[in-house]
């Protein structure tokens, strides 16, 4: 059939179910989420109106500074992602297209994510209090620590808490505060033996912490180079592979020494 036709005939015939194929590509919903910089917390202080950190059984250092932990939002699981949307989202620098898959546990539900989001944090919190007290040589018997911070999930929290406890008892170990004043923000999933893991999304969460007025920023150093991209002008990154380390780094950036790792 083809053949009897003219070169421009046959040229808008083919396109015909390219055209219809592009259409339905546009319109169907595709397995990617749509992420962008979340909040913030410090979690010296409070979060919507609640201490994120509280310890009893210890004396309980007045801090300076800040701990900020960070977060990217994400389009939810059931959110119906389109080809305009990627499209859209591989062109900016505030959004990247993330497989839904490594957003949120594949086959569950809302609630079920929601749920393993919240088991994970509850875990977070856990290896987190037994890092920082192994770190500074104390027990969970004779010092209890509650954290607390809403409508946040996932283990990503984990470094800033250990610090955040470690601040909260022993600053810099000196008399001084573990932040030296400034703002520190960062990321990073921890283990009860004081071990920094990596977590996604810390190009977003770069900026989040820029945005909100940091200017040092401890990353996971697995994911130094993901960290680098379109990183903010003004935030300085410190990579980190255990607790010890991280304290050590602050200590070291606080005195002015040239010892203090980049990426």
């Amino acid at each position: 059939m083809l053949s009897r036709l003219t070169r421009l005939q046959a040229v808008a015939v083919c396109a015909v179910p390219l055209v219809a194929l592009l259409a339905t590509a546009a319109l169907a919903p595709l397995p990617f989420s749509v992420a962008q910089p979340g909040m913030t917390a410090n979690v010296l202080g409070e979060n919507q109106g609640t201490q994120v950190i509280t310890i009893s059984g210890a004396p309980v250092r007045k801090t300076d500074g800040q701990l900020r932990m960070t977060t990217i939002e994400a389009t939810g699981p059931d959110a119906s992602v389109r080809l305009g949307d990627v499209i859209d989202g591989w062109f900016r620098t505030d959004q990247a297209i993330m497989p839904r898959d490594s957003v949120y546990p594949s086959g569950g539900n809302t609630k079920e994510i929601e749920e393993h989001n919240t088991e994970q944090m509850e875990q977070s919190q856990d290896a987190a209090t037994e890092a920082a007290l192994k770190y500074l040589d104390l027990t969970g018997d004779g010092v209890k620590v509650d954290l607390e911070l809403a409508d946040v999930g996932g283990p990503s929290a984990g470094l800033l808490f250990s610090l955040g406890i470690v601040d909260k008892l022993d600053g810099d170990g000196s008399g001084g505060d573990l932040t030296g004043g400034r703002t520190i923000a960062g990321t990073g999933t921890i283990d009860g033996d004081g071990k920094v893991g990596a977590v996604g999304g810390v190009a977003l969460k770069t900026q989040a912490a820029r945005r909100d007025g940091a200017t040092v920023f401890l990353v996971p150093k697995a994911e130094c180079s993901d960290a680098r991209t379109e990183l903010p002008e003004g935030l300085r990154l410190i990579p980190v592979t255990t607790l010890k380390g991280a304290v050590s780094a602050l200590v070291a950036l606080e005195q002015g020494k040239d010892s203090v790792p980049s990426c």
